[in-house]
């Protein structure tokens, strides 16, 4: 026991009279950094859980640990900005303290991800529990949008209740919570009526942050071309923009196969196509067209949560790659869900291997094969590759390591 330990402390704090300069260096991996404009092979280092080199040939002696990912992808850690992470014991509650969360750590490194965004599960009055019982207890980042409602996502007719939808009061507990709280969420109302809208989009004016719209639910559905050109502003969200749904119009046209004009008008607006996949929200038949015209989702994200995670949808990686099979090239589905990401909630320190940032790092394997991808009708695509996560490194500590690519290698901590 005693050797055991003695190698572990030889190996991170290095020879004594060699001082190490970092404590990893990812060699030899194709590195993609859209923000930064790398699509080369490159090694990165880190120390003190920050990047603190991009360089070729970084010398490996100079590391405690080295990791070698050679015919690997090296990207900024993955991130989800429409999850629900709001788990709890209220069986009665939906998303908001009850069953329809997951816990973030059980699923985001192992799909390459480091940073979620809570969609809209808690609102003004429970953000507090939410953030108390899981953003500070994760390891993961976990941000949010914060619900219009004050419940939250509580369920039922706890989200049609307008007269609990309360843009100062959201404002309040958001500029209380700067850079953890990126957004407001607007979801759930089936009523056609635009005050949940218009109060959304005022609590994101008086807090100066964007709103995301799960918008839908009315019969018939409300106009998206009102919503994107007369109510929406410049930097809104509007989420599950492939869903094909009888009460939420669509942005593809499914005679013609093409965007719709306004819609084309709504993205040079500014406003923002996010996937947010979720459960019945993405169809093949609105995703092959529009990736066919060029009209790609400036975030890719999974609407994750216990309804949706064992579906069609699985996981991020999961998502991206059928974003890939569909025609996107790869650097664009990474941009989609790092750098695009980021910008789009207004974190634009994260998605990025800038030195000086958060060594938030994902290494992935484009495999090659035989797999089938479909949607939640039963509409299959086939496609020879797919993307997988060998290794997800959080604030320069790996958190995930598929494969064993790290030298030496260090259990992650089961405590």
């Amino acid at each position: 026991m005693r050797v055991a330990i003695l190698f572990l402390i030889y190996a991170f704090l290095g020879n004594p009279s060699s001082a190490q300069t970092y404590s990893l260096v990812i060699k030899n991996g194709y590195v993609i950094d859209p923000r930064n404009n790398i699509d080369e092979v490159m090694d990165i280092a880190v120390n003190n859980g920050k990047i603190a080199n991009v360089a070729k040939n970084i010398d490996p002696k100079q590391a405690m640990q080295v990791v070698e990912a050679k015919g690997l992808i090296v990207c900024p850690g993955l991130i989800d900005i429409h999850t629900h992470d709001f788990v709890g014991p209220n069986a009665d509650q939906a998303y908001m303290n009850g069953p329809g969360g997951v816990l973030p750590d059980g699923f985001t490194f192992r799909s390459g991800v480091t940073t979620v965004v809570d969609a809209g599960s808690s609102g003004w009055r429970t953000f507090p529990d939410f953030k108390r019982n899981v953003i500070d207890r994760s390891q993961t980042r976990v941000l949010a949008f914060l619900n219009i409602v004050g419940e939250g996502m509580r369920g039922g007719a706890y989200e049609q209740r307008v007269d609990d939808m309360d843009a100062r009061a959201a404002a309040i507990v958001a500029r209380a919570n700067p850079g953890v709280i990126v957004g407001i969420k607007l979801a759930h109302f089936t009523g056609p009526d635009w005050t949940p809208t218009d109060r959304a989009v005022q609590a994101g004016t008086i807090a100066n942050i964007p709103v995301m719209v799960d918008f839908g639910g009315s019969a018939p559905a409300l106009s998206i071309e009102e919503l994107f050109l007369r109510r929406l502003r410049p930097g809104d969200i509007f989420t599950h923009c492939f869903a094909q749904l009888e009460t939420r119009e669509c942005i593809i046209d499914t005679i013609t196969g093409k965007p719709k004009a306004f819609v084309l008008d709504a993205r040079k607006k500014g406003i923002v196509f996010d996937v947010g996949y979720g459960g019945i929200s993405f169809r093949f038949s609105q995703g092959i067209p529009a990736i066919k015209n060029g009209f790609y989702p400036n975030s890719i994200s999974t609407d994750l949560h216990t309804g949706s995670m064992n579906g069609a949808m699985k996981d991020e990686l999961s998502v991206i790659s059928k974003f890939l099979v569909m025609g996107m090239d790869l650097v664009s589905v990474i941009r989609a869900a790092t750098a695009n990401a980021a910008k789009e909630i207004k974190r634009e320190d994260l998605g990025n291997l800038s030195v000086g940032a958060d060594a938030d790092i994902t290494i992935l394997n484009l495999r090659e094969g035989k797999f089938g991808f479909f949607d939640y009708t039963g509409y299959k695509v086939d496609g020879n590759k797919k993307l997988e996560c060998e290794m997800t490194i959080r604030a320069g500590k790996i958190v995930y390591d598929l494969n064993g690519l790290a030298n030496p290698i260090v259990p992650v901590s089961t405590k």
